[in-house]
């Protein structure tokens, strides 16, 4: 009787720490998200204001930025110098999260995420990936694509044929 009691109360306290952990896991992903989602409204944020300093100190030093044309791939030091012009001006671009989705490495260490953003050039997707370095969050990868619906993309495959058989032909090249 003592042997069954025991294990009872091993098997009770067994699986109220798997309770408890995936509880502990679920609230640490929740808080991460937060944390993320706060990076990616504040580099919203930062390029409405043009503050070029705060914008820039989001992304690590080691980050690619990928833009909407075929040839927009920039180290952070490369889209500096291609951002700040706009950034002078006082206003850099104005985009707003309406969906965003994050997921985590096994190790929490980085984070990928996609959201669906309001912009000047209409929807647009941003895309990327975060990593945790000295305890925050920061960009590795963004990559803006703008969207195309189906039910146009005969028409925007036409009118981008003759520019990017052109392009295709310098990538080519290189």
């Amino acid at each position: 009787m003592k042997k069954t009691t025991f294990l009872g109360i091993l098997l009770l306290l067994f699986t109220y720490s798997l309770r408890l952990s995936a509880q502990t896991k679920g609230f640490y992903e929740n808080v991460q998200k937060k944390n993320i989602s706060k990076v990616l409204d504040d580099l919203n944020a930062f390029a409405t204001a043009a503050d070029y300093k705060n914008y820039f100190d989001l992304y690590a030093e080691e980050s690619t930025f990928i833009g909407t044309d075929a040839a927009e791939v920039w180290d952070k030091k490369e889209f500096m110098v291609w951002a700040k012009p706009y950034f002078d001006k006082g206003k850099a671009w104005n985009f707003s999260s309406l969906k965003r989705n994050i997921t985590f490495s096994k190790d929490g260490n980085y984070a990928w995420f996609d959201e669906i953003l309001d912009t000047q050039m209409k929807i647009c997707r941003g895309s990327g990936v975060l990593e945790k370095i000295g305890g925050k969050w920061k960009i590795r990868q963004y990559v803006l694509s703008a969207t195309v619906p189906n039910d146009v993309i005969d028409e925007v495959v036409k009118i981008k044929t003759p520019i990017e058989d052109g392009m295709i032909l310098e990538f080519k090249k290189k």
